[in-house]
């Protein structure tokens, strides 16, 4: 027994590892703009390099492990882990540090997966095993606050490449205590898996990898320029073909029949606008705080706990309420509180004071995840079969990587398209030489680095158009974030509805 424990201790430790990465570098983000030179769509790809790869092959991941075993795919995962956060610290250009990234996300692919079907394995008693998948589940949560809090933490008294040389010392831990603890016979006994849907994962990353890019460097090539809308268009032509594909094949990596059911499908769309909103809203506060309010990567890293302190707090009352009125009701009004929350940071000002606004904003965000995310997942697994349980499980995953790596990509390309059309005319309003406005457009940090060179009242006259752009950006961002909110919370009161009240239209039957 004690021995179950101490296993499912390290599984969490070794996704802790990887969920963590997700959320870390924000905060050494403006850190990395100055030291690499990057503008907010090269910080973009520093983020979503990572969250793109590591969603667009979660379902490949898991795949590998059913092939050959998911110990060793998870050892494996951290050993390539450990040795790319390497390579990630030593970058000395930002493509390099973002390859790295990608690599990071490869890798990462290969152990989540792997954590939680060793867990399954392990705890064969139903009420064990319901307990451990609620400690696992809890583990991704408590990343959210721990990564900006130990980043911050880092950069207080190290440079950006510590977040990465950090997961050395943490890789080799949770690789040792793998190996100790997590039996080496029994748990990869499997059978070998039909053809590997090659195809699919193929078609899945370039679709991905081409829309994210697109809508990246959206405002930087212009929205209507021929490379926007052709590459947009390609990638949608690209996803089509992938579900198209992924109906006919016989083993798909990304079981699109799944969303035949309306209850599955508007569960797993409500936890990927949750996500959307909440990825991207991360990284673009993370860089308020520190390039308007001034605070340091560890203030900026505190900040960002109540996230993870209401998530955790709500999250049981969220399950009961859901048993008690249903899920409907819980995750339609989580939806509505996300929006109540983004909708508050069209207040937020260069006077605003974090508790006196950011922080209300910041926990009914928090809140309305809670009531999201357990009830919305109940919905995703009561709708399967036991056979399709890994399947949903697993696509359940994946879009919600999905979501913030989209969140990262859309909500930033908003704030860059209106700080990008902005700064430069306010700028030379105040007379700042076309040089010095050259810079001072690449990204709201080399604006806040251009204010910090000027002498005295130039400095703060350029610090104040730079933080009044950014604002007003953060502002039209966080616009689209209260509209796919509302637009979640519409959908999911009519989706959810239980099976019984369409008794006259029965629930598609699923194939799997």
């Amino acid at each position: 027994m004690r021995t179950k424990w101490l296993a499912l201790a390290a599984l969490c430790f070794a996704e802790l590892l990887v969920m963590v990465d997700n959320t870390i570098v924000n905060v050494a983000l403006p850190t990395i703009s100055r030291d690499l030179d990057a503008g907010i769509s090269g910080l973009q790809w520093v983020v979503d390099a990572y969250t793109l790869v590591f969603a667009g092959l979660l379902l490949t991941g898991g795949y590998l492990g059913d092939r050959f075993g998911h110990r060793r795919m998870l050892l494996g995962g951290i050993v390539g882990f450990v040795a790319v956060s390497v390579g990630a610290a030593l970058a000395g250009s930002l493509g390099e540090l973002i390859a790295a990234r990608a690599g990071l996300g490869l890798f990462a692919a290969l152990v989540f997966p792997a954590t939680l079907a060793l867990i399954v394995g392990i705890f064969t008693d139903p009420k064990q095993r319901a307990a451990a998948v609620g400690v696992w589940a809890a583990t991704s949560g408590i990343a959210i606050a721990i990564g900006p809090v130990l980043g911050g933490w880092l950069l207080e008294h190290f440079s950006w490449s510590s977040v990465f040389w950090v997961n050395v010392p943490f890789g080799v831990i949770a690789f040792v205590a793998v190996v100790a603890v997590i039996p080496s016979r029994g748990l990869d006994a499997h059978a070998l898996l039909p053809r590997f849907d090659a195809v699919g994962v193929v078609l899945s990353i370039a679709g991905l990898g081409l829309l994210t890019y697109s809508v990246i460097e959206g405002p930087a090539a212009g929205w209507g320029s021929a490379r926007t809308i052709v590459g947009l268009l390609a990638s949608v032509v690209i996803l089509a073909v992938f579900v198209v594909h992924q109906q006919r094949v016989t083993n798909p990596i990304f079981d699109v029949r799944l969303f035949a059911n309306r209850r599955f499908a508007a569960a797993a769309g409500m936890v990927a606008v949750a996500f959307f909103s909440l990825f991207g809203f991360i990284f673009l506060i993370t860089q308020y705080f520190q390039a308007v309010q001034g605070y340091s990567p560890l203030q900026a890293g505190i900040r960002t706990l109540p996230f993870a302190v209401v998530v955790a707090a709500l999250s049981p009352f969220a399950m009961a309420a859901s048993h008690r009125f249903g899920p409907r009701p819980v995750a339609v009004s989580g939806a509505l509180l996300m929006a109540a929350g983004f909708g508050l940071v069209q207040f937020v000002g260069m006077e605003s004071t974090y508790f006196g606004l950011i922080i209300w904003s910041m926990m009914l965000m928090a809140a309305g995840l809670a009531l999201i995310s357990g009830p919305c997942t109940q919905v995703i697994m009561d709708a399967l079969t036991p056979e399709q349980a890994g399947a949903g499980s697993a696509v359940n995953d994946t879009t919600r990587e999905i979501g913030g790596t989209l969140g990262v990509a859309v909500l930033g390309s908003v704030l860059t398209s209106v700080y990008a059309a902005d700064v430069a005319d306010r700028l030379t309003a105040i007379g700042v030489p076309a040089s010095v406005r050259e810079t001072a457009e690449q990204s709201v940090m080399a604006g806040v680095a251009v204010s910090e060179r000027a002498p005295g009242d130039a400095g703060r006259a350029v610090h104040d158009v730079v933080s009044s752009v950014f604002i007003d950006g953060l502002a039209q961002a966080t616009w689209v974030a209260v509209g796919v909110s509302v637009l979640s919370a519409v959908i999911g009161a009519w989706a959810l509805r239980a099976p019984c009240v369409e008794a006259a239209e029965p629930e598609p039957e699923l194939v799997g």
